[in-house]
């Protein structure tokens, strides 16, 4: 009987060991500066920059219209991520909150869209 009550005590802690080991933070993958493109706006081409950062382990930021530095940033309100995917929410003048959509390419780039719009995002190095 004794035996049988440290097996299960020993499988027990392997099993809880095995879980604990997969619980592991978000990459940081993400986490850098980018420069976001979204192709065929109204305004036409709109290029952003942007640094993510994790903060309490969230990526945070803004979006800065590189054509317009001082006057044209995005404020990020939440960030979702994945191993393959990049959700950013941003408040926008003319339509509210608005996502931005952006699935991994490779490591250094991101393709998805912004509402109806194709948008593109290049790792700055």
């Amino acid at each position: 009987m004794q035996k049988i009550r440290i097996i299960l005590l020993l499988f027990s802690l392997g099993v809880a060991f095995t879980s604990f080991s997969q619980a592991t933070s978000p990459t940081d993958f993400y986490a850098g500066k980018w420069e976001i493109t979204i192709l065929g706006s109204p305004r036409g081409d709109v290029v952003f920059q942007t640094d993510l950062v994790r903060t309490d382990g969230k990526l945070t930021g803004k979006l800065v219209d590189k054509a317009d530095p001082a006057n044209g940033s995005l404020k990020i309100l939440r960030v979702e991520e994945s191993a393959t995917k990049l959700i950013i929410y941003f408040e926008s003048s003319q339509g509210g909150e608005m996502s931005m959509d952006l699935t991994k390419v490779d490591d250094n780039t991101l393709k998805g869209s912004v509402y109806s719009f194709d948008a593109t995002a290049k790792r700055i190095k």
